[in-house]
């Protein structure tokens, strides 16, 4: 079984440099190889020049809005500065507010708290769980997965055509799916629910690190996304759009930053006077590193050139696909087919192999970082496998043994800092382990498929 050795054009565009990128790990049969970071979809390596524009910040950061002192005016500074960066990475519009969060689950969350009273929501089966169940409190309509982007627009106008025409309502959608990485129709999508009267908020979770998101240009009314999948260290995220149904709203979280004057009642209550800017979502001390880290990723990635990062990416994407394709065992997941434009992230099962089994044999026998699950998109793995929804099977815990059918898969995702090399080692590993099997005994360990330590011989 061969597998093509060609090279991507590097005229396209160089990685960009990433921390970890030298990193060793010891092999399970002996010695040390380079660590293939190959999950970018959960989360990716910061970029270099991120870690050292934080580095360089942090002998002087202080705590921001509320202090004299020059560090704090400074970080204050930065903060804000940060703010107006983002807002310029997204395309926001004049009156957009840009909220700084955890995550793009926090991101989301803190929308479905903000949503008015008697709001419908729709949002399709095939949805992150980040994007899926906060909206529990709400009346939610959940759509039936597409099989093209034409289907999504359709099955988005019938479902709001038979909606209450007068009540406020909320569209929910991917950009790109973290399952099989494919694009879905967003413009369109954001012109459908707005000529029957209903907002849209963008998940750019994957969407943002591998393709520029412009919100006025979609004409969507939220974007939300993470910094850890923006090539920045973990715990800040955004959400961006329109400010009036957050500034109705109460506070996401009460405390102090979100209040502008709180006095004592003769009655002996509280009387609040909330911020009318972003501060009303961003109570406590806000992540002053996680927040610069996201503009410094933003500037990145821009100065770096976006359209040329999107052409090596693609070249990226090609490549595994027809690495791939010629292994007969393999099949890759896909709800619009072939053809369709996706980022990077692949997702596919291995005839005759359990998920975890495979993924945990790439790694202690070739260095290579995937993962295996449903990740965290239930309802669409078990679309994509052809299983019953009631089927046995969560994320990152298989209940198969080694060698047994599993109802999860197999997601490899890269982007900006991936180097040529990897892919490459990643497409021997598949086809050298289905054409000649692992070398060594693998058992079920909380969870988790792992190698059997005590086990030197080879199967």
């Amino acid at each position: 079984m061969s597998v093509s050795t060609a090279a991507i054009d590097p005229s396209v565009c160089a990685p960009l440099p990433v921390l970890g990128q030298d990193v060793t790990v010891p092999l399970v049969t002996g010695g040390e190889v380079t660590y293939a970071a190959l999950d970018y979809a959960a989360s990716a390596p910061a970029l270099q020049r991120v870690w050292d524009d934080v580095a360089a910040y942090a002998p002087y950061y202080g705590s921001v809005h509320r202090g004299a002192g020059y560090l704090s005016q400074l970080s204050t500074d930065l903060f804000e500065n940060s703010r107006r960066t983002v807002a310029e990475f997204l395309g926001c519009r004049a009156d957009d507010q840009v909220v700084f969060t955890r995550s793009t689950t926090d991101s989301l969350n803190l929308l479905a708290a903000a949503i008015p009273a008697g709001c419908q929501v729709f949002v399709f089966e095939t949805e992150h769980h980040a994007s899926l169940l906060p909206w529990r409190a709400a009346q939610v309509t959940y759509l039936n997965a597409p099989r093209t982007p034409a289907q999504a627009v359709e099955t988005l106008e019938r479902a709001l055509a038979d909606r209450d025409p007068y009540g406020p309502a909320l569209v929910c959608v991917t950009g790109a799916s973290n399952v099989t990485g494919e694009l879905w129709p967003v413009k369109e999508l954001a012109a459908a629910a707005h000529a029957h009267g209903a907002r849209i908020v963008l998940d750019a979770a994957q969407l943002a690190p591998h393709h520029p998101v412009d919100i006025a240009e979609l004409d969507v009314d939220w974007v939300a996304f993470s910094g850890h999948k923006l090539y920045a260290p973990f715990g800040s995220g955004v959400l961006a759009g329109r400010s009036d149904w957050l500034l109705a709203a109460e506070p996401y979280l009460a405390g102090g930053g979100a209040s502008r004057k709180v006095a004592r009642r003769a009655d002996g209550g509280v009387d609040v006077d909330w911020h009318t800017t972003a501060a009303r979502h961003e109570a406590g001390s806000p992540n002053v590193i996680g927040v610069y880290s996201i503009a410094s990723a933003c500037k990145a990635l821009t100065e770096a050139g976006f359209d040329n990062l999107v052409a090596r990416e693609q070249e990226l994407v090609s490549r595994v696909r027809e690495g791939l394709a010629e292994v007969p065992e393999v099949q890759v997941l896909s709800l619009f087919g072939d053809d369709a434009p996706r980022v990077g992230v692949i997702s596919f099962v291995v005839r005759g192999w359990n998920s975890s089994h495979f993924a945990a044999a790439l790694s202690a026998e070739y260095g290579i970082g995937v993962r295996d699950g449903l990740f965290c998109a239930h309802p669409l793995v078990r679309t994509l496998l052809g299983s019953d929804p009631q089927d046995p099977g969560e994320c990152g815990a298989p209940e198969a043994e080694p060698g047994e059918r599993s109802l999860n898969a197999i997601r490899v995702s890269f982007g900006a800092g991936t180097p040529d090399e990897h892919i490459e080692r990643f497409l021997r590993a598949v086809s050298e382990l289905v054409s000649e099997g692992a070398q060594w005994k693998y058992r079920t360990e909380d969870g988790r498929c792992v190698p059997d330590r005590g086990t030197a011989a080879q199967v």
